[in-house]
C-alpha cells in the first residue's frame, strides 16, 4: 500500500472515525456507526449526547466509543471535566478526548494545566483511554512540549493535536515534537485536516498511531475526504 508497508485493514484500526459537528443527526451518528463496523475503524468519534447512541449500535462489534471532553475550547473547569468524563463513561465511552486547558498553560500555570488533565485522568483510570487534545495552532514549540510533558505525568495515554475547530490542524512537525516528547510510551494522535491517505501516512511516519479524521473511507481506499 505504501513504502510504509500498511495494508488497509492496518490504518482503518488506526482510524478514529469522527463527526463532531454541531448539527449532527442521530441519523448520521448511526450512519457513522455502521460505517465504523464496515472499515473496522478503532473507534468513532463522536459529541457526547451521541454516546449511548452508539454504544447500541455498536454493541458486541469490537469499534471502540471515543467522545470529547471541555470541547472545543478546554475552558471549562477540572471538576466540570471530571464530572463530564465519568457520564461518557456511565453512556458507554471507552476512549475520552479532553482539551488542554490552554489559558491556564499561555499563563504560565503549567502545575494548573496539569492538575486539569490529572483530574480526568483520575476519573478514567482503568475505565477508558484518555488523550489530552493540545490544539497545537495556539501554542508556541515550547508550550507543546510543555503540554505534552505535563499529560504524561498527569496520566494520560495519548496526546492530540488538534479539534478541527481551532486554528491549524495536524503537522508532520507537531507529530514529531509530540513523540520525542512522550517517547515510545505514550500514543499519538493526528487530528485535524487529515483527509487522505498521502497525509495519513506522513502524519504516521513522523510518529502518528493514531489518526482522528471524518475522511476515513477515504483514507482507506485512497481517495480525497473533505471536513475534519
Amino acid at each position: 500500500m505504501s513504502s510504509l508497508n500498511i495494508t488497509p485493514e492496518q490504518i482503518a484500526a488506526m482510524i478514529d472515525h469522527t463527526l463532531l459537528k454541531a448539527d449532527a443527526t442521530k441519523q448520521e451518528v448511526i450512519q457513522l456507526c455502521a460505517e465504523a463496523k464496515q472499515y473496522r475503524f478503532a473507534t468513532v468519534c463522536i459529541n457526547p449526547c451521541w454516546v449511548a447512541t452508539a454504544a447500541a449500535e455498536l454493541e458486541g462489534s469490537g469499534v471502540g466509543i471515543t467522545t470529547v471532553i471541555g470541547f472545543p475550547l478546554g475552558a471549562t473547569s477540572a471538576a466540570s471535566k471530571a464530572a463530564e468524563a465519568k457520564i461518557a463513561l456511565q453512556d458507554g465511552a471507552t476512549e475520552v478526548d479532553m482539551v488542554l486547558n490552554i489559558g491556564l498553560l499561555k499563563s504560565g500555570d503549567v502545575a494548573g494545566a496539569e492538575a486539569d488533565i490529572a483530574a480526568v485522568a483520575e476519573a478514567v483510570k482503568g475505565k477508558a483511554v484518555l488523550k489530552v487534545i493540545l490544539e497545537t495552532g495556539l501554542l508556541t514549540d515550547e508550550e507543546k512540549a510543555t503540554a505534552s510533558r505535563i499529560s504524561k505525568q498527569a496520566g494520560a495515554d495519548f496526546v492530540k493535536t488538534s479539534t478541527g475547530f481551532g486554528k491549524g490542524g495536524a503537522t508532520e512537525e507537531d507529530i514529531a515534537l509530540m513523540r520525542r516528547t512522550v517517547g515510545p510510551e505514550l500514543g499519538v494522535k493526528a487530528s485535524g485536516g487529515v483527509r487522505d491517505r498521502e497525509t495519513a501516512f506522513k502524519m504516521i511516519a513522523a510518529g502518528a498511531n493514531r489518526i482522528g479524521a471524518s475522511s476515513g473511507i477515504a483514507i482507506v481506499s485512497g481517495g480525497q475526504g473533505e471536513g475534519y
